[in-house]
């Protein structure tokens, strides 16, 4: 199989720089200057808790602290954002304050660092990152990458080009929303043991499987470290493999976003 070519934006501060991964999330907002010849982080990431309430300014003033705290990496920089987003712009708030909404977050965070930087879907960080140096390395065809955590995140990568914002959590399964009985969250909340919640996955993941015929699976997430007691378990037909790149996904694929 060839390794697939990444079609990403093209980098506009023209400066060769090392370019900076963000990923924000519900308790914390992680970042580190990104090797991409390597695929690994360049130093060692900074970590400030998310504030609460996780509005767009105050996100932005912690991104200020966060690069602060990196004063060696100039380039420019990417952000995930658990949200649907396009050309920059914010289109869902699913887990964060809602007031994210038509946030043209590419212009705030921008304007707030003096920098370029580009905003992208967390999960889509997540899946360009596993297929250029994680799980899916190496695969042609469609790669569908799932984070299953408090919802089911998802990511489309076709012959390394990414198809944004499938959001394939939200997929309708049994009659209900699929990230409602099928994430990690719901697994944790009704205390299902490993079985119980394959059953449920192999349903949903079926679901995909009919819908899109793809040529791999990868699952993320943090329950992908106990991949062993689950994936046997789901009952398809399309490969299936745990993510590699588990926590460092969302900065190493935002980078490449930026890059």
């Amino acid at each position: 199989m060839h390794l697939p070519r990444l079609h990403l934006p093209t980098r506009r501060d023209g400066r060769g720089a090392t370019p900076v991964g963000v990923d924000f999330g519900g308790s914390g907002i992680k970042g580190a200057p990104v090797d991409l010849a390597a695929g690994k982080l360049a130093a060692d990431r900074v970590r400030i808790p998310t504030p609460q309430p996780s509005t767009p300014e105050r996100v932005a003033e912690v991104l200020v602290d966060l690069l602060a705290q990196l004063p060696e990496a100039e380039g420019p920089v990417g952000v995930t954002v658990p949200g649907v987003v396009r050309h920059g712009v914010v289109g869902s708030a699913a887990n964060i304050d809602e007031s994210w909404i038509g946030t043209d977050a590419d212009a705030l965070f921008s304007r707030a660092t003096g920098r370029t930087v580009r905003t992208v879907n967390d999960a889509d960080a997540a899946g360009l990152a596993e297929v250029r140096f994680g799980a899916a390395r190496g695969q042609s065809g469609l790669v569908i990458v799932t984070t299953l955590g408090t919802g089911i995140g998802s990511a489309f990568v076709h012959d390394g080009v990414l198809v944004p914002n499938s959001e394939l959590g939200h997929l309708e399964v049994d009659g209900a929303n699929a990230e409602a009985r099928a994430a990690n969250s719901a697994r944790e909340r009704e205390d299902l043991t490993w079985e119980e919640w394959a059953e449920r996955l192999t349903r949903y993941y079926r679901t995909v499987e009919r819908l899109f015929s793809p040529d791999l699976i990868v699952v993320g997430g943090g329950v992908s470290k106990h991949a062993d007691s689950f994936l046997p378990l789901i009952g398809i037909d399309t490969p299936i493999v745990p993510a590699k790149l588990r926590n460092k996904a969302g900065i190493i694929g935002a980078a490449l976003y930026v890059s």
